[in-house]
């Protein structure tokens, strides 16, 4: 048998009333059950993303360091994100 530890956690009435909700719908079989769930995506997510808190951290220096964008407005990021796609289309 799985051993489980007990936790307490905080929600907002909104996402209680949610939980609540999704178990009195016979959604789940007890609020237990929707946050196990609720973690159990949140984890694959996580995973399928692959980046760890530190990894984000480091992207966000990264952006930070490189200075202000050369382009003025979003159609110019649009139209150099488009040139790049196709090229990269072009080459494979």
């Amino acid at each position: 048998m799985t051993t489980v530890e007990k936790i307490t956690i905080a929600l907002t009435p909104e996402m209680a009333r949610f939980v609540r909700n999704a178990v009195d719908a016979g959604e789940y079989a007890s609020t237990s059950e929707v946050i196990r769930d609720a973690l159990r995506e949140w984890k694959e997510r996580r995973d399928l993303l692959g980046y760890t808190v530190e990894d984000l951290r480091a992207l966000v220096h990264e952006g930070i360091d490189s200075g202000p964008s050369q382009r003025s407005t979003m159609a110019e990021v649009k139209a150099a994100a488009r040139h790049r796609f196709e090229s990269s289309q072009r080459e494979s």
